[in-house]
């Protein structure tokens, strides 16, 4: 199959890490006598001076990049410009060229438009001239593909490096915010002239599978300026430069699902190819009649080299029906303790010095080895296999390193093409310990291990419910997050899929919107993208909602303090007292107050943040009536009173979702109903349980 490839860069200059990979590249090249101290004028007194020029045929997305430039630059100056597709027939004296066009090489001689790394950007301006460009890859013969609700990156093109180029562009240089998905949430600079002085930039982003670090959208509503029916939370995360991105993000389990409908392993070879499944101690395969440990999570006997030639078979199969997948899932199945192979072969891929790990057979448990040699090995060879049989493309093997495989592999090397999807859970809780290690082995440490090992060190975090994370409460690690993502990506982070986020916009905000800048790129200072947030969101309140921010944080840390041996989460209920509760409302009356005479979108936003404090007061108040409700002993009177009062709280919940209804994800908490109209979601018990 033939790709288009544009090839437009410029020559990189900047840091280098241990790992060869160019992160942030800036630099100001000296201007001539003729050139120095002009400016390039887009707009001047509400006028439009230049047009915005995108390439021929480009594709779908990048064309709509245009359009969304253009719908800025109106917002910002009031002046829109002109639109124009392929090379103008005379050039304009001063233009915005978006994307690769070789007439870029005679308007910008002293730049080299040849991009050498996947997704690069540049930007580039001189004194009559603006570019914005990026790597941009894709078939020009396949059917354009509906993207305008998916919630994590799709392979309509493989690189989308002008679309992340132009909200660059944005974010950098125009200075536009998106803070949430909300139309309170984006932020622009009105100013009625946009000039630059000249200058380049480029950059490259080292995390290149960016889209599952918000994975569980709920798109609201018609973002603000992208195409026709783009919602609001997936223009958000097109925005922030996570949706459109290299790499997909994996998040499931290759065996024994497959790859979708059809390429189920147990419908299709349980009975005529049992030697695919994991032989157990009892002599069967997979368990018989009634596999074992279920038939959802059965494992496979991975030495088997049928298996191999079968799952290359299934990639030729899947590649029909979508060329330009890329990533392809041969992970174990979940149940990751159970039911692994002891053939033969199996264990003879197993090292010795592996870490000890208890693993489990149907009517027996026994402290084995960790079988992350097994898994690479495996991986390995149908990495190989994927290159010996499609040496024209660029297709790559997942492989989870969860539970049994956590620890990094005592002499196995993945493969160049083998994605390691790291399931280090030191996301919001970056000391905790694997509960699964005999040796106390630490998440952050296997991470960093893996990462020595590979250049593919994709990070899978289950996140849990640290200190009520999942219940939407303000769970905000904002400095640990910092170091954490930091210190993922001096250890080859290079994708990310986080389970789970619940988009509690109004208590966890800040922290969804440095993890998005962290995620683009890791390597700015954290605590300037929260003092920009800060100022953008709340203007005169800034300093205030701050403070409020920084109190909630420390609640949360001295929550986590609590952690006792073997417990992964924390009991809430007590921290999140009337007390502290108090303590943030005052902050933020504090902060409503320094609002009260400017702008009111800067109340509004604070209004926002009220209805999750409100939340978490309501919500924590239900968890210790509840407690109170099943007290042993407690009387029919104290159960009333209790169940009273839960019920007038979810009535004040109701009243808080119709009047905020993007500040919660509420159908989580409303998702079903008794018959006499309480809410019930068995996830959030017994916080949410109402008698």
């Amino acid at each position: 199959m033939l790709s288009k490839l544009f090839n437009m860069t410029l020559r990189l200059a900047g840091a280098v890490c241990a790992g060869g990979a160019v992160f942030v590249c800036v630099f100001y090249p000296a201007l001539s006598a003729a050139a120095a101290g002009e400016e390039l004028v887009l707009v001047e007194d509400g006028v439009s001076k230049a047009p915005i020029i995108i390439f021929a045929d480009a594709p779908q997305l990048t064309r709509q990049s245009a359009d969304e430039l253009a719908h800025y630059i109106e917002k910002t100056s009031g002046a829109r410009p002109e639109v124009l597709e392929g090379r103008p027939d005379p050039l304009p004296d001063k233009a915005i060229w978006v994307g690769y066009q070789p007439v870029l090489e005679k308007l910008f001689p002293d730049q080299d438009f040849d991009f050498k790394h996947p997704e690069e950007i540049l930007i580039a301006a001189n004194a009559s001239h603006l570019v914005i460009a990026g790597r941009d890859r894709w078939d020009p013969d396949q059917e354009p593909m509906d993207v305008r609700f998916a919630p994590v990156t799709v392979e309509l093109q493989q690189e989308y490096g002008t679309h992340n180029a132009v909200y660059t562009f944005l974010h950098d240089y125009l200075g536009v915010r998106w803070l949430w998905p909300d139309d309170i949430g984006e932020d622009i600079l009105e100013q009625k002239t946009v000039a630059f002085e000249p200058f380049s930039y480029s950059y490259y982003p080292q995390v290149r599978a960016r889209g599952g670090i918000f994975p569980w959208y709920v798109l609201h509503r018609v973002g603000p300026g992208g195409p026709d029916n783009l919602t609001s939370g997936g223009y958000w995360l097109r925005a922030q430069r996570l949706q459109l991105c290299e790499f997909p993000s994996p998040h499931g389990h290759g065996f024994p699902h497959g790859f979708g409908e059809g390429f189920n392993w147990r419908d299709r070879f349980y009975e005529t190819r049992p030697d695919f499944f994991a032989l157990q101690p009892d002599g069967s395969r997979g368990g018989g009649k009634m596999p074992y440990p279920s038939e959802g999570n059965l494992k496979m006997c991975q030495s088997n080299p049928d298996l191999a030639a079968q799952w290359l078979d299934d990639v030729a199969a899947r590649l029909e029906e979508n060329p330009n997948q890329r990533v392809f899932n041969a992970s174990p199945s979940d149940g990751y303790h159970s039911g692994h192979c002891v053939c033969e072969n199996c264990l003879a891929w197993d090292h010795p010095d592996a870490e000890p790990r208890r693993l489990v057979w149907q009517g027996l448990s026994q402290t084995y080895l960790a079988l992350s040699d097994r898994d690479v090995t495996f991986a390995n060879r149908l990495a190989r296999g994927l290159k010996e049989r499609f040496p024209d493309r660029d297709l790559y093997v997942y492989m989870l390193a969860y539970g049994h495989s956590c620890p990094p592999p005592v002499e196995a090397v993945p493969e160049d093409n083998v994605i390691i999807g790291n399931v280090s859970n030191f996301l919001l809780r970056s000391d905790s310990i694997n509960r699964n290690s005999s040796v106390g082995g630490r998440p952050r440490d296997y991470f960093a291990q893996w990462g020595q090992i590979t250049k593919l060190n994709f990070w899978r975090p289950n996140v849990g419910a640290p200190v009520g994370w999942q219940w939407g409460l303000p769970d905000v690690p904002l400095q640990r997050t910092i170091k954490d993502m930091q210190f993922a990506a001096e250890h080859n982070w290079m994708g990310i899929y986080v389970d789970f986020v619940r988009e509690i916009w109004s208590n966890q905000g800040p922290m969804y919107y440095l993890m998005a800048q962290l995620t683009w790129n890791p390597h700015q200072d954290g605590q300037a993208i929260l003092d920009d947030y800060y100022r953008r969101a709340f203007g005169p309140a800034a300093a205030e909602m701050e403070a409020y921010w920084t109190y909630l944080e420390k609640i949360r840390e001295e929550c986590y303090g609590t952690e006792k041996p073997g417990v992964s989460d924390h009991d809430i209920l007590d921290f999140y007292d009337a007390a502290r509760l108090d303590t943030a409302q005052e902050k933020l009356d504090q902060a409503r107050a320094q609002a009260a005479d400017g702008p009111e979108v800067y109340r509004r936003r604070i209004a926002f943040v009220q209805a999750g404090l409100d939340f978490t007061r309501l919500i924590t108040g239900c968890g210790r009536l509840v407690r109170e409700y099943n007290r042993y002993g407690a009387s029919d009177d104290i159960r009333e009173r209790a169940r009273a009062q839960i019920h007038a709280n979810w009535e004040k919940l109701r009243a808080l979702r119709d009047e905020h209804p993007r500040a919660v994800r509420w159908r989580l908490f409303f998702k079903g109903y008794r018959a006499d109209g309480a809410p019930q979601t068995p996830r959030y018990a017994p916080t949410l349980w109402v008698p």
